[in-house]
């Protein structure tokens, strides 16, 4: 089954939410948030270019003129110092903030997001700004076995939305009863997205939602 969350999982009535409803579990960047965006003007303000010519991150970033990428520890300092400070001056993806509303009249709403520990308040801070008042879970990895960890403890379906392929797969591993949507907010991503038929893809997020609405509202899973 894999290793153990890096962290431990609280409990969801410690999170302030209800195990007797359904839980969708929800990634940020690509997903809630246009990180791409956010993060290609970070790089601009620092004199660089951000070429989307791949489904990459670090292998995009390129000094002026140039054709090879920069190397891809001096990518992963801007990533970090991004988080430390600009990630919470991203865009939220155009629908999210409508879509998650409606979503909570129906279901509990975890935000499960992959950064840097530095970034957990800017990123709370900028959920709640938005109108997204969710609570919070920073994860390195895979998502599976947190997103498991979580499942199990709510007694209705569940779901989870993410952008990247591997923790859509992960997920479907660790948390199989779990409905798996991908999104890929980025309009320049969408089409080098990796994809899988294993995992139901809806890019505009009032589809998203009223999928996500059928999915929780199937027959509630034996959690055993």
């Amino acid at each position: 089954m894999g290793p153990p969350p890096a962290r431990p999982v609280p409990a969801l009535h410690e999170l302030g939410l209800s195990s007797e409803r359904p839980l969708v579990v929800v990634d940020v960047d690509e997903v809630l948030g246009l990180f791409m965006q956010g993060f290609g003007a970070f790089l601009e303000s620092r004199g660089l270019e951000f070429r989307v010519d791949r489904f990459a991150l670090f292998q995009n970033i390129y000094r002026p003129g140039e054709t090879q990428h920069l190397p891809v520890e001096d990518g992963q300092r801007l990533f970090d110092e991004f988080f430390r400070t600009g990630c919470g001056e991203i865009e939220p993806t155009p629908g999210a903030v409508e879509a998650l509303q409606r979503l909570s009249r129906r279901a509990e709403i975890l935000i499960l997001s992959n950064a840097p520990a530095d970034a957990e308040q800017l990123r709370a801070d900028w959920l709640k700004r938005h109108g997204l008042p969710h609570p919070l879970i920073l994860n390195t990895g895979p998502k599976g076995p947190i997103t498991a960890a979580l499942v199990r403890q709510t007694r209705g379906a569940s779901a989870f939305v993410d952008d990247l392929l591997s923790n859509l797969d992960s997920v479907a591993e660790h948390a199989p009863d779990t409905a798996t949507f991908q999104h890929v907010a980025d309009e320049r991503l969408r089409g080098l997205a990796p994809t899988s038929p294993r995992h139901v893809r809806i890019d505009d997020w009032a589809e998203l939602a009223e999928a996500i609405e059928g999915a929780i509202a199937a027959v509630r899973p034996s959690r055993g």
